[in-house]
């Protein structure tokens, strides 16, 4: 098995078991990170994302599969079911992982979902009637970032 491969695998399997330690080593200390709630975070925030996320999600549940990977990049597949905290609701969200890699890290770590899928599951209402406009989601990342600092600030 390739040792990127390895890599994703450890850093999935870390997740399911709310490891978010292991999740941190398995990053360079200049990696970014992004998806369609957390946009451009740098090493510090994605390791405090993992973290914030494993810690507020107390029902989250990991699946993963379909994981390759060579010398420079790779990808997995993951699923993530979970109640959002903030409207109470389930979501099972599918995901497409693509990462970089760098001397046994990841350097580079983007989720790749539908973000209409996300807030009708989500936010109900609204993510049905607003979930395909930029304006919702830009609120999202929004409070997404404001939680990530509020988190980070906790820690300091």
């Amino acid at each position: 098995m390739h040792p990127n491969v390895q890599l994703i695998h450890r850093f999935y399997t870390a997740f399911q078991q709310k490891d978010y330690i292991t999740m941190q080593s398995c990053y360079a200390n200049d990696a970014v990170f992004s998806d369609p709630a957390f946009v451009n975070l740098n090493s510090a925030e994605v390791k405090a994302m993992w973290e914030m996320l494993i810690k507020k999600g107390k029902d989250l549940q990991l699946e993963f599969e379909n994981i390759t990977a060579d010398d420079q990049q790779g990808s997995a597949d993951w699923k993530a079911t979970y109640t959002f905290s903030q409207t109470g609701k389930k979501v099972i969200n599918q995901i497409h992982a693509s990462f970089r890699f760098r001397e046994g890290k990841i350097i580079s770590h983007h989720d790749h979902f539908s973000f209409y899928r996300w807030s009708r599951q989500a936010l109900g209402a609204i993510g049905w009637v607003m979930g395909w406009s930029t304006w919702l989601q830009q609120k999202v990342q929004a409070g997404a970032g404001k939680n990530l600092r509020i988190f980070m600030e906790s820690k300091v």
